[in-house]
């Protein structure tokens, strides 16, 4: 665990103790409601906006024939202000890792188009699965496993791609055969110049957290900070799925997300790209409010956290969450509050 080095930062244990003996039902609801309303108080610094190293999940029709060219002329609009990569979801991943070719078959046309209507921005492959043991998929503690993603990864960069996106749930903390995944995979793709990412669940607002939560519902949900950053260091981008927290008003859902941003900033070398999940889709659910957690909401807990820890930090963006689900209002909200001063 990173040492607090700031009263801020002594200040955010103690908010976030709270929340953890909240989250064991320990502390009443109302004390997690005044820790979190704290990290949510202030105002962004003018300063925490696009880097122009923003992302968009974008889904499977832009590779299989769903999307037409009418939909390929209108990306460009569709994903303009600090864009710089598209994650296409170009699998899912067989359960022993190997990657159907039949998939995708469109995507060297969506890629051409990009490449001629997007300058500079990046197409990557987004492959995941399921991952064992908590559910029936990938077993990442085989050798075979790995080596058949690995295989994979190079199948799609084969193909065209500009890098690799692995999203691969649920990982529990401190999972061995997933940082030597990640090995196999980070070595591919610098041998080709292209980034690997990876999307990634939330870190422990208190240590141990994910802990406390395998053992009471089997499901560790959260990783500790220490194994965020072993994965930090095995990538070029990491991606935290900052939403499905529970929050349920936009205030507390938006101290979640400063928070989160502040443990990830502590421990993300300056070289990788750390970006943050916004949830463009809408759903109302025990694990996901529709109405607390919206973009507007995850944008300023981003622009706080940033504004508060590494403002001047550049290699930082978002990721939207997903462009099948997202509204204009989703849209309007990234473009007005997180990428104001661009056309």
């Amino acid at each position: 665990m990173v040492r607090w080095r700031s009263w801020s930062r002594r200040r955010r244990r103690t908010v976030w103790a709270a929340l953890g003996a909240a989250a064991l039902l320990v502390v009443p609801v109302g004390s997690v409601g005044l820790a979190l309303g704290a990290e949510a108080a202030g105002d962004p610094s003018a300063l925490a906006r696009t880097r122009g190293h923003d992302a968009v999940w974008l889904g499977h029709g832009w590779v299989d024939g769903h999307k037409g060219p009418a939909d390929l002329a209108a990306l460009p609009q569709l994903v303009r202000g600090g864009v710089h990569d598209l994650y296409v979801h170009a699998g899912p991943l067989e359960h022993d890792g190997s990657l159907p070719a039949a998939l995708y078959p469109q995507a060297r046309a969506l890629i051409d188009a990009v490449h001629r209507e997007l300058p500079g921005v990046r197409v990557q492959a987004w492959l995941g699965d399921l991952v064992e043991p908590e559910a029936d998929g990938l077993h990442l503690d085989q050798a075979a496993v790995r080596d058949r993603i690995t295989a994979s990864a190079r199948q799609v960069l084969d193909a065209g791609f500009d890098g690799v996106h692995l999203d691969l749930e649920p990982l529990h903390s401190g999972d061995g055969g997933y940082l030597a995944l990640l090995d196999q995979v980070h070595a591919l793709t610098a041998a080709r110049g292209v980034p690997l990412s990876v999307a990634t669940p939330q870190i422990d607002p208190l240590p141990a957290l994910h802990t406390a939560a395998a053992l009471l519902t089997g499901h560790p949900k959260w990783w500790s900070q220490a194994y965020f950053a072993q994965v930090a260091r095995r990538t070029d981008q990491i991606a935290v799925m900052s939403y499905d927290t529970a929050m349920p008003t936009q205030a507390l859902y938006t101290g979640y997300v400063a928070q989160q941003t502040a443990l990830a900033l502590e421990v993300t070398p300056p070289s990788v790209d750390l970006l943050m999940g916004l949830p463009a889709y809408y759903a109302d659910q025990w694990g996901h409010q529709g109405s607390a957690e919206t973009v507007a909401a995850a944008v300023r807990g981003v622009r706080l956290g940033l504004t508060r820890n590494a403002v001047d930090r550049r290699t930082f963006g978002v990721g939207m969450y997903a462009d099948f689900t997202a509204t204009a209002a989703d849209w309007a909200s990234y473009r007005d509050d997180w990428c104001r001063e661009l056309p």
